[in-house]
């Protein structure tokens, strides 16, 4: 008989963030490396010029490929994938990206929620979620449709966050696995692709 673990499979990460999350996200992606064998989506709540701005500044910080997100394209393990101005990110199936123009959700569009909760119908267990600094509630309810699947969620440390509303929120309303400084978060979700990173902390 077989005795050992089975480990969950974990490639595709979902992160969301606004205020203070460029230097959260510079942090995470600084440590990964080439052949990170997950897909990454980013939403962040910016201006129009923000997403282009984000690239510009992850491309120097990271080895893996940083785009925009497209249309019907199946994300690609080692490559980041950035939420475009004004629409959704979302995942269905077969497992590819769609941008659609629907109603903002918290008066958001890109929403994190969105992302996180297509995220969860289309991969389940095999999706990492991180919320990282940024204001009001977005992604919360993300992260627990996640968790329901089978996924983890992170939550950046509130207090070392500079607008800690987002991570703060998903703490109180959902049950992290792991709540982490910016700096150890690029470790751990490395340890969850690779290897099935159940443990929690606390926090």
């Amino acid at each position: 008989m077989n005795n050992e673990k089975q480990l969950t499979r974990r490639d595709v990460v979902v992160i969301a963030g606004s205020l203070g999350a460029m230097d959260a996200l510079r942090q995470i992606m600084t440590g990964l490396p080439e052949d990170f064998p997950a897909s990454v989506l980013i939403v962040l709540h910016s201006s129009s010029t923000g997403p282009s701005t984000v690239l510009d500044i992850l491309q120097r910080y990271t080895r893996l490929g940083v785009r925009y997100a497209t249309d019907g394209e199946k994300p690609e393990p080692g490559v980041i994938y950035l939420a475009v101005p004004d629409r959704h990110l979302e995942l269905a199936p077969p497992g590819v990206m769609k941008l659609t123009d629907g109603p903002k959700i918290r008066y958001a569009r890109p929403s994190a929620d969105r992302l996180f909760e297509t995220a969860a119908t289309t991969f389940g267990s095999r999706v990492v979620s991180i919320i990282l600094s940024g204001g009001d509630g977005h992604g919360a309810d993300g992260a627990r449709a996640i968790a329901r699947a089978g996924g983890l969620t992170f939550v950046q440390d509130p207090f070392e966050a500079q607008a800690p509303s987002m991570p703060m929120y998903a703490l109180e309303h959902d049950d992290p696995a792991l709540c982490l400084k910016a700096e150890e978060l690029g470790t751990a979700l490395l340890e969850a692709v690779r290897g099935n990173k159940d443990t929690k902390r606390d926090y």
